[in-house]
């Protein structure tokens, strides 16, 4: 009988996969009895010159990932260096990747696809609360079990923000599809690139298909920085409006307009499904944190509310109803309504014109008017009479002049 390779302790049963650093292999913890999955790093492969950095990054993924012990992330048990491999000891997954169940354009069940990504979301709140961003958020580092229940794997560029690592300008760090526009422009990644990541993934579990998809980096690249996805119900018709929304705040390309944590995102997911599923509003339970939320930017004052001609203002004066449809205040952008307004287009349907910054009578103006119904007001029919008039006498003097 073949004796099993060693790993430090761990016997190495089989090979799981490779990834750009390194190799995954299932093995068993003999002082445990337990099975587990080990990631290894060749650091010779790196070269003499290169072998430095490739040794520390993958100690700072450790120094990361292990300090996470959060149901939705993969749990790191230890860390080891055997010849001229170093190895990462972790959780081992009965599963299969979130990019296993996209494969060839798939799509997946609206509720999954919130369910998922409602997961993920809970996960980097987490890891975000513990100054942990993961900054490499795509399908293949998210493991799906068989009881549904969403892992995130790999950090494997993760950077402590308060370590003193830098990363090059320009040098892109992640995967190209799912990256934010400032990791295009080289500029740093903090946890809101995470967040758009996410909501790159949901779009595609949503429609099949990544919402930047330019033929070339170069093109991808400027797609990621200018382009404005098409809404997801316009590719699924089983999307909910209240989820283009949502896809339209955390695909903003400006940091500060997206949700600026992973917390509001995944509670403002939960109450998308909750009323998808129940048609109820604002019974899900929100995600607690341990963190004062972070500080959003301060947004334009929006426009005064008009009033009827008598200064009286009555039901009809009123601010229709957000078009957020009872989810989070966190949601609450402009620039991201505005933006999906300009894809989806006015149709006539006031319901989903309606901001803070438009009154009901405002809108009301452009519909068609009753019969019997006058366009203006007693004022306006004098002003116009008085006006007609002075027209009048003025012609007839100039005419016997």
């Amino acid at each position: 009988m073949t004796e099993p390779w060693l790993l430090g302790r761990y016997e190495i049963v089989a090979e799981l996969g490779k990834g750009a650093m390194g190799v995954v292999y299932r093995a068993n913890d003999p002082m445990l009895n337990r099975i587990l999955a080990i990631k290894t790093i060749n650091t010779e492969e790196a070269g003499h010159e290169g072998m430095a950095e490739y040794e520390a990054r993958f100690y700072t993924e450790a120094k990361a990932a292990g300090s996470l012990n959060h149901p939705n992330i993969i749990i790191i048990y230890d860390i080891g260096k055997s010849g001229h491999l170093v190895y990462m000891a972790m959780e081992y997954i009965e599963g299969h990747e979130l990019r296993e169940l996209l494969a060839q354009g798939q799509s997946l069940p609206v509720v999954q696809a919130v369910d998922v990504a409602a997961q993920v979301g809970e996960g980097l709140a987490y890891a975000h609360q513990h100054q942990v961003v993961h900054r490499d958020i795509k399908p293949a580092n998210i493991m799906i079990t068989p009881e549904g229940r969403a892992k995130i794997a790999d950090f494997g560029i993760a950077r402590m923000r308060s370590s003193e690592t830098r990363t090059q300008t320009g040098v892109i760090m992640g995967s190209p599809k799912y990256i934010s526009p400032e990791q295009v422009v080289g500029k740093r990644a903090d946890h809101r690139s995470d967040i758009f990541s996410l909501g790159v993934i949901l779009y595609e579990c949503l429609t099949g298909s990544t919402p930047f998809n330019g033929e070339g980096l170069s093109a991808l690249m400027y797609q990621i920085t200018n382009h404005d996805p098409a809404p997801p119900s316009s590719a699924n018709p089983q999307v909910p409006v209240m989820l283009d929304y949502i896809i339209a705040k955390v695909l903003a390309k400006a940091p500060e307009a997206r949700y600026q944590s992973a917390a509001d995102f995944a509670n403002d997911l939960r109450e998308c499904r909750l009323q998808m599923e129940t048609g109820q509003q604002g019974t899900g339970p929100a995600l607690l944190t341990t963190r004062p939320p972070i500080p959003v930017a301060p947004q334009a004052a929006t426009a005064p509310i008009a009033q009827s001609p008598g200064g009286k203002s009555g039901e009809e004066d009123a601010p229709a109803p957000s078009p957020t449809k009872g989810i989070s205040r966190a949601f609450d952008s402009q620039e991201a309504t505005q933006r999906l307004m300009r894809q989806i287009g006015a149709d006539g349907t006031t319901e989903f014109v309606s901001t803070k910054s438009i009154s009901a009578t405002s809108i009301s103006r452009d519909r068609a008017l009753r019969p019997g119904e006058r366009p203006w007001g007693q004022r306006e029919n004098v002003i116009m009479a008085a006006t007609v008039g002075a027209a009048v006498v003025i012609a007839t003097v100039i005419a016997l002049v």
